[in-house]
């Protein structure tokens, strides 16, 4: 139920109406390469010469960065000689290049493929299907020939699931005793064509929410008559609650997948009855607090 402070002033609906807008200045700030020169730098430095380093302009600059010092991207020094910047901690960790925890790759890819694609997010709604032909001009009946519509794409994608992967990995595989299987298959390439090594575990890291329930179910009964007796499956998603009441960062990457795939996030008991009707058995399910949870399963 809403306060009547937020009756009065909706400031939680001003700042969801100005969503988009705080993730474009930190995508802006990432492409033109701020927090890699204020890294590089040792020391804090002038809007003017970050706008020289990185020619640009000195009042967009300085209202980029004014901006990113909001978001506490940036902090922000006056002296006699003027203001001077520098990055916070959690932007060197996550927001400059050489770091291993670096999250720029897929602050490049939302930026310029997510993004596009969110402009037609009513279409996406009103039709049911991803809105690759509308952003791209590429056909939406193969999300992944308009996800790797070129190497260069296909590139980033990558990149961008595996800078994901380093803040996300290790509670993942550390969810279950994985130690009784010896030999594990980490999924990829077309599965829906090729044929399936045989393997003690298979690990499908965001896979099934690319697709509807059928291709589902029709990957994970390939994957049972591949695997080995007493093997099983890893699945590595977001998992939403069974409720419906979040967490809203699934609810969103739900949305993400109407406009970009044919999939949807699930909950944790419907990834169960898609590996249950493929002949998995024994399900058990982690929650880890962060990005991606997991489900494995036993044959």
């Amino acid at each position: 139920m809403s306060s009547t402070e937020d009756l009065d002033y909706p400031q939680i609906i001003l700042e969801y109406n100005s969503g988009f807008l705080v993730s474009k200045v930190m995508f802006t700030a990432c492409e033109l390469g701020v927090f890699d020169l204020l890294l590089e730098s040792r020391g804090p430095l002038s809007s003017d010469a970050i706008a020289a380093h990185l020619g640009t302009s000195t009042t967009g600059m300085e209202r980029l960065l004014d901006a990113c010092v909001g978001l506490k991207l940036l902090a922000v020094e006056l002296t006699q000689e003027g203001a001077l910047y520098r990055n916070t901690e959690i932007s060197n960790i996550y927001l400059t290049k050489s770091s291993p925890k670096s999250q720029y790759h897929i602050m490049m890819y939302y930026s310029n493929t997510v993004y596009l694609c969110w402009h037609y997010l009513a279409d996406a709604v009103r039709e049911g299907r991803n809105q690759y032909e509308r952003a791209f001009g590429i056909s939406s009946k193969d999300p992944f020939g308009a996800m790797y519509r070129s190497e260069e794409e296909m590139l980033k994608f990558m990149a961008g699931q595996n800078s994901v992967w380093s803040i996300c990995g290790r509670d993942v595989l550390a969810a279950f005793d994985l130690s009784p299987f010896r030999q594990i298959c980490d999924l990829g390439g077309d599965f829906f064509k090729d044929s399936i090594p045989e393997a003690e575990l298979y690990i499908l890291s965001k896979i099934l929410h690319d697709w509807d329930d059928d291709k589902c179910r029709q990957l994970l009964a390939k994957v049972h008559k591949a695997c080995k007796p007493g093997g099983g499956v890893l699945l590595v998603e977001s998992l939403l609650n069974e409720d419906k009441s979040g967490p809203l960062e699934t609810q969103l990457y739900s949305m993400n997948m109407l406009v970009q795939t044919e999939g949807k996030e699930r909950t944790a008991a419907e990834y169960s009855k898609l590996l249950e009707a493929a002949g998995f058995g024994e399900v058990q399910v982690k929650r880890t607090g962060k990005l991606y949870d997991a489900v494995l399963g036993r044959k």
